[in-house]
Parts: C-alpha cells; structure tokens; sequence
C-alpha cells in the first residue's frame, strides 16, 4: 500500500543543512506573523457566531499499518459550513478591511458585534472586496461579505469548475471568469480592483501587496492552534515529529509553520510541504533559494493547488 502512496516520482527538497537539528526560525521570518497577530484572529474568529473547532481525528489503523505510534488528521469539512480551512483566512481579512473602512469615516472602528448586528450597513454598502480564486477562498471572502454587508467581486479561470462557481455564487458574490490559470486571474483581480477603487483580499501576496495576505495568514493559524490543543488532549502526548500540510501559493504552509513555532519554538515538528508535481511553485522557490513561479498549465487533479506564482510574504 504504502509503495503506492510513495512513488519513485514524489520529488524530496530537504531541509537545507540537514540533521536532527531544527534551526531557530529568523527574526524577519517571526515578524511575518507574529504571536500578536495570531492571538487577534484566534480571538475575533472564537467569537462568531457557530464558531466551533474542527476535530483531529485519530487514525489508529493507519499508524499501525506505517509502523507508527500515532498518526491524526485535522477534518476541516464541517469548518462555517464551507468545508474547508479557507473559511479562517478571506472572512477574517475581509472583516479587518470593513472595520478600517468604516473606521476611517466614522473616527472609531466598530465592533463586530456592532456590524452583525447590521450597524453602519449604510457604510459597509458603499464597499467592494474582490479576489481572485480557484475555489475555497472565493467562498470564503464571498461569505464573508455576505455576513458582514459588503460587495463582493470574485474572479475565476477558464477552469473552475461550475459547481465551484456556483458555490461562490450562493453568497451573493458577482463571480467573472477569465481566460487562463490561477495567476493570470490574479493579475486581472488586481488591476480591476485599482481601476475602481475596491479592495482586494488575496491569499497571496505580490510586489508590496503583503498586509491582508497576512490577515488571511493569521486566520489560518486558527486550524493550527486548534489541532495542537487537540493533539495534547491524550495525557502526556509528545509533540508531533512530523506535520504534513499541502501548499499552493504557499500561505497555509507558512501559517502553519508559525503557528508551531510559536507553540514549541526549536522542538518543534518537521514540516513537510506537499504540492502538485505540475504545480510546484514552492519546490522551485526552495531549489533556487529565492520565491518563484513555474510556468505551464498548472494542470493538476487537485484544483485548489494550481498555483504557479509563490506568495511573498509566506515565502518570507
């Protein structure tokens, strides 16, 4: 079995330096996401309405089969009702830019409490938020417009798929699709969002775009916090030694690694990034030591993967 997960083909780029050693992250790699900034999602998020974590579920048989004491996954397909850890990152963003927004004209930021319960909708009306997607974190900025009352622009490729597409659609967001990949919906986004004055709440970062894709960094620390707790439930649980996290533009991988940083320093878990073979931003990025991008069709079974630019700020 495990010779068919594993393939000749899966590609390996090791820790440079190599050892058992983990090395102390850099402080400029800390700055990116630092503990302030996650402790804020961690706090607004636990207080929306039907916030629960999503479990770690064990999965004994499969730890035997590895010859491993312990294997768990994190289950994100009951997170908001949106099936995914995307719904942490674009509604949390897309919550700090309204309340800068209405903050700006009003003197004071609101509260969320204040904006749920429709205060300043005449403010939040005037606003447009838009971002490019393959799928989950369009919903997830779409949804978080809706329940924030502002307008919501999404922008897919020529190969997303309809029910994708009509999934955004469900939460009022107007959804363009565009020829091309991911990246070239991107750009458009972008230079849409600058022609008339909207906001774009990316989960990747280029150029000096970085502060909201932090946002939407730190809203995905939640996953990561809540499975730590989670996986020290069992009485004297040691750490993790390794956390597999899949990577597409990179932001979650980054999100991840910061969380557990945070949470055991130089101990902490090796993390181990998975990406598509056809869409390896991040390989290239490690074999050339700098962030990069791919070219090609990006063609890949996973369609939230197909990304062929690395974001900045998580590459940093």
């Amino acid at each position: 079995m495990f010779d068919d997960l594993c393939p000749d083909a899966v590609h390996h780029r090791p820790r440079p330096g190599g050892g058992p050693a983990l090395r102390p992250l850099p402080a400029a790699a800390r700055g990116v996401l630092d503990p302030a900034r996650c402790a804020a999602a961690r706090e607004e998020i636990a207080a929306w309405p039907e916030y629960a974590p999503t479990p770690l579920v064990d999965l004994p048989g499969l730890a035997a089969a590895a010859g491993l004491s312990r294997i768990a996954v994190k289950d994100e397909s009951g997170r908001f009702g949106l099936g995914s850890f995307k719904a942490l990152g674009g509604a949390y963003a897309v919550l700090r830019q309204l309340k800068a927004y209405i903050g700006a004209q009003t003197g004071r930021e609101p509260s969320t409490a204040a904006l749920l319960a429709g205060e300043h909708a005449d403010i939040a009306r005037t606003l447009t938020v838009c971002s490019a997607t393959d799928g989950n974190h369009g919903r997830s900025v779409a949804w978080g417009a809706r329940l924030f009352g502002l307008n919501c622009v999404i922008y897919i490729h020529e190969n997303v798929s309809r029910a994708r597409e009509a999934a955004i659609a469900h939460f009022g967001a107007e959804v363009r699709r565009v020829p091309g990949t991911y990246d070239d919906s991107v750009h458009r986004a972008a230079a849409d969002a600058a022609a008339r004055n909207w906001i774009v709440v990316s989960d990747t970062s280029y150029g000096d775009y970085r502060d909201i894709p932090r946002d939407v960094m730190a809203g995905y620390t939640v996953m990561t916090s809540e499975a730590i707790a989670q996986w020290h439930e069992q009485a004297d649980a040691p750490p993790p030694s390794h956390v597999f996290v899949q990577a597409g533009v990179g932001g979650l991988a980054a999100a991840v690694c910061a969380a557990l940083d945070q949470a055991y320093g130089e101990v902490r878990p090796r993390l181990v990034v998975v990406e598509p073979e056809t869409a390896a931003c991040l390989f290239a990025s490690a074999a050339s030591g700098r962030a990069a991008a791919i070219d090609g069709d990006l063609d890949t079974m996973m369609a939230g993967l197909a990304a062929g630019e690395t974001s900045l700020v998580a590459w940093d």
